[in-house]
């Protein structure tokens, strides 16, 4: 078993955050990026740059940390920690532990959700390094991803034949990609897009406007966002938010307009987004939530349509182990499971209208 140490990245390293997050040996996520540190800053969590070393290799996570009364703090490794193996995890969390407490900083629980495949060996795993399981708090716990690392032709033969479809009537009826800078014209509409998919299918929480413009502003700002529409009637009625970090794109926002005219729209502005992503060098492209792989086809499920379009592109959901608690103080952790985490979810949606993670 390896033995790591723990430490707060250096000016530099925060400098130069995005460049040493996706050398990271799963390549990173864009939750670890610089832009979504920023977003998340001061909008009730403290943005922390942690890098955890074994052996001259290192691994750069972002932590959310957030301060309660009583409790202390709350340690989230949002999609990390970013490991070579699952056997390291122990003592990655156990260098963790002694550098919180070797900073008296008070931490009482790291919650962590790497992008591990859920399996039955990961999950005793899991067990056996001492882990809580936690309600999952990311959408693409489950999501569809599919590789792009091929040429163009080859990804195009690898989607289904009704995708294959859709885009080829969709180009056929003249429906064109248009790809939008951003700004906040841009920016409203597909919120407005996004705010007519939430209100006709009630499928994801939506946050508001400013929100959104913020986050994407950041990835934007650092050429790692961009913003793809088709219209109808001269209006906006698809409209997607793709970002590109390291060597992985996200699909990470999108709507559409109810009972539209032109068929496969939808699909061709995915397709058009894969190609621009393959473009800027990305080998991954992440459909970004879909219902669990066992209930891919459970109409009941509040993702059953949104999973039905985005495995039209790759027929194989992903299933990650999703969050997990580890415990450095029993009796607050305690408190906090049974009832210190609702209550403050509580008062802070009451106080802002935001979402608590």
């Amino acid at each position: 078993m390896r033995e790591f140490t723990a430490r707060f990245a250096t000016a530099e390293e925060i400098e130069n955050w995005d460049k040493h997050v996706t050398a990271n040996p799963n390549g990173g996520n864009m939750l670890q990026s610089a832009a979504y540190a920023s977003v998340k800053n001061g909008s009730g969590w403290t943005a922390r740059f942690l890098v955890l070393e074994s052996a001259g290799t290192a691994s750069y996570n972002l932590v959310l940390e957030k301060k309660f009364p009583v409790l202390g703090r709350l340690w989230y490794l949002i999609k990390g920690p970013d490991l070579g193996a699952v056997e390291d995890l122990k003592p990655v969390l156990d260098a963790c532990a002694a550098f919180a407490r070797s900073r008296k900083l008070n931490v009482f629980t790291i919650k962590i959700e790497p992008d591990v495949v859920s399996t039955p060996e990961a999950r005793a795993q899991f067990a056996a390094a001492g882990l809580v399981k936690a309600p999952n708090i990311q959408s693409n716990d489950s999501t569809a991803l599919l590789d792009i690392a091929a040429p163009e032709n080859q990804v195009f033969r690898s989607i289904s034949s009704r995708a294959r479809n859709a885009i080829r009537r969709a180009e056929r009826e003249g429906c064109a990609v248009v790809q939008q800078e951003p700004g906040p014209e841009t920016y409203r509409a597909l919120y407005d897009l996004m705010a007519d998919t939430v209100n006709a299918k009630g499928s994801m929480p939506l946050r508001s406007l400013e929100y959104y413009t913020r986050f994407w502003d950041e990835f934007c700002t650092r050429g790692q966002g961009s913003f793809f529409f088709v219209y109808e009637d001269g209006k906006p009625s698809v409209g997607a938010f793709v970002i590109n970090y390291g060597s992985k794109a996200t699909y990470k926002d999108g709507g559409s307009t109810q009972n539209r005219k032109q068929y496969g729209d939808s699909h061709l502005v995915q397709w058009q987004a894969i190609r621009r992503m393959q473009e800027l060098g990305c080998i991954e492209y992440d459909f970004c939530g879909t219902p669990p792989s066992g209930l891919i086809k459970d109409k009941s499920h509040h993702l059953y349509g949104m999973g039905m379009f985005k495995t039209s592109f790759t027929k194989t959901v992903t299933d990650f182990v999703g969050c997990y608690d580890y415990v450095l103080s029993p009796v607050r952790h305690t408190l906090w499971v049974k009832a210190a985490e609702r209550v403050f979810r509580r008062l802070e949606t009451a106080r802002t209208g935001q979402q608590f993670y």
